[in-house]
């Protein structure tokens, strides 16, 4: 069943296909995906709050490249399935439900480029759910990440604070509220760019505040306490899982402020085909950072990629 998209603000090549995809528990989840290219697929794993159309210019540089590509709004986010009667608000009882979500995307892909290579490109929370992906026989040939979320920027005593209100806040269903201290910064739409976390370019934030400006309906703001446990169950249970058995790239700034970057340091440096890039000045989002950083970052993906397809 075909999905809009929306080309105005994507600034990307048209997709082939863009489709209402159920998965296996019923939740309706967006998916785009663009003619596989002579070298592959590149697999692209957004993070939280992201949308297809925010990946439009990578698109466009993937194709340029010799790489097909394909994207998903995770449910909860984009045009995805939202949580009934808060749409804004980010939320998953589970990080194994977006593995259904997943699944999904793997049947989107088997039936329009069964034959194309597959690498995957992964970011934030995108990497979260990648790594358990791939842990789980998700096919690829190389994957790189952009500061991926394999821990949270929280102390053990706060961790545990917070999964203790959430435990007592559930008792009585009250588990589904934000986050605590959660303001504007989770309001992309709205957040000035000299107090945001994600990017250090400001064309790049405009842009990416225009999509959601012109489309109401692709935004979300801050997460769900019950996803903040939920992000953290599931990090640390990746922290005990050995690194797949594939070549992989991450990039990270020395501005991080979202995840982890002690932790993306200890899984790369035991990734046995892994290397890590430290990008000075940077902040969250390398994919939509200035171009001293993201032409660096995309390069070495795409060098990566190249030295694995067939």
């Amino acid at each position: 069943m075909q999905a809009p998209f929306f080309a105005d603000v994507a600034q990307a090549p048209a997709p082939a296909q863009v489709l209402w995809v159920l998965t296996e528990d019923g939740t309706r989840v967006r998916i785009g995906l663009w003619p596989a290219g002579p070298k592959g697929m590149v697999v692209i794993f957004p993070g939280r709050t992201e949308v297809i159309e925010k990946y439009g210019r990578v698109i466009s540089e993937l194709i340029q490249a010799g790489y097909g590509a394909a994207a998903i709004d995770w449910r909860g986010q984009g045009m995805s399935q939202r949580l009934h009667g808060q749409p804004l608000l980010g939320d998953v009882e589970d990080f194994a439900l977006y593995q259904q979500d997943v699944a999904a995307y793997r049947t989107a892909l088997d039936e329009f480029a069964p034959t194309a290579p597959r690498f995957v490109l992964a970011h934030s929370m995108g990497g979260c759910i990648a790594l358990r992906a791939l842990t789980q026989g998700f096919a690829a040939r190389a994957v790189s990440f952009s500061a991926p979320m394999w821990g949270l920027p929280l102390s053990a005593k706060m961790r545990r604070a917070v999964h203790a209100m959430t435990k007592a806040l559930r008792l009585v269903k009250m588990d589904l509220r934000e986050v605590p201290g959660a303001g504007i910064e989770f309001r992309l739409w709205e957040n000035p760019f000299d107090d945001n976390e994600l990017s250090g370019d400001l064309e790049t934030y405009s842009w990416m505040q225009s999509q959601v400006q012109a489309h109401p309906e692709l935004r979300l703001g801050a997460p769900s306490l019950r996803w903040l446990v939920a992000a953290s169950t599931e990090t640390t249970a990746l922290q005990s899982l050995p690194a797949p058995n594939l070549p992989a790239y991450c990039g990270l700034g020395t501005r991080e402020m979202l995840v982890s970057p002690d932790a993306i340091s200890a899984r790369m440096a035991q990734w046995p085909e892994g290397r890590l890039r430290i990008f000075e000045g940077a902040l969250h989002e390398l994919l939509m950072e200035r171009g001293a950083i993201r032409t660096p970052f995309v390069h070495d993906t795409l060098t990566l990629f190249d030295a694995h397809h067939p």
